[in-house]
């Protein structure tokens, strides 16, 4: 199965410490939602699907296929995302595709470029990944990985990399201190559009194959000197 253009999709990414959810006929949102608190997305997730169809004018069996951002990132934001999928999924009839949040957060800003993503996970730990974002493609060039920022910092950097994301704010002064660029501007956050844009460059890209047994993306702790190499 393939990501049709023609048909209508849900996505949502809880992941954060905002949570979006959208309704789209492929890539083209026509409704979207903002969530606030963290701590309030398994109360406000679904009324906002619920939302977002009724201002679409779509009802829910029209809606062809789920996307789910994976994680990494809050541990119950990213489980109330999964199970909301999953239960979805049952009830439509219909299959998901499970994309990175990291992703989902990179496409949420415009342009192009290479964005190295960083979500914040506490103390010195972040989440990240880097992707090289162009008009035909998105390419991983240091995949999905958790640990402290100074493995990020001290690991092979692709060049040209920008740091993007609450975690790259949150430790701006580290760094910048260590001679890497960090973005102005909004911090972006994983959210629905990020999630069908990345499907629009990406129209076959596999859903998932057993909806029961999948489960949300847990990060190990991160090898840089297997990250990436030049």
């Amino acid at each position: 199965m393939v990501f049709d253009p023609e048909s209508f999709y849900l996505g949502f990414d809880t992941s954060g410490s905002t949570g979006s959810v959208a309704v789209a006929q492929g890539a083209d949102v026509l409704a979207r939602a903002t969530l606030g608190e963290s701590r309030e997305h398994a109360s406000t997730l679904v009324p906002a699907i619920a939302g977002v169809l009724e201002e679409a004018g779509i009802d829910r069996g029209e809606v062809s296929g789920v996307v789910v951002g994976e994680g990494p990132g809050s541990f119950t934001g990213v489980r109330v995302a999964a199970a909301t999928a999953k239960g979805l999924a049952h009830a439509l009839d219909c299959p998901i595709w499970a994309i990175s949040s990291l992703v989902a957060a990179a496409l949420s800003v415009e342009g192009s470029g290479i964005r190295y993503m960083l979500f914040d996970a506490r103390g010195d730990r972040v989440y990240g990944a880097c992707y090289g974002i162009g008009g035909i493609g998105v390419e991983t060039i240091v995949p999905p990985h958790g640990g402290a920022l100074r493995d990020v910092l001290d690991g092979a950097m692709p060049p040209g990399a920008v740091f993007f994301g609450e975690g790259a704010g949150r430790h701006r002064h580290a760094i910048e201190g260590a001679g890497f660029p960090v973005a102005a501007g909004p911090v972006p956050q994983p959210s629905a559009d990020g999630l069908f844009r990345y499907l629009a460059l990406h129209p076959d890209a596999s859903p998932v194959e057993a909806v029961a047994l999948w489960e949300p993306r847990y990060i190990r702790e991160w090898q840089p000197d297997k990250a990436w190499s030049a």
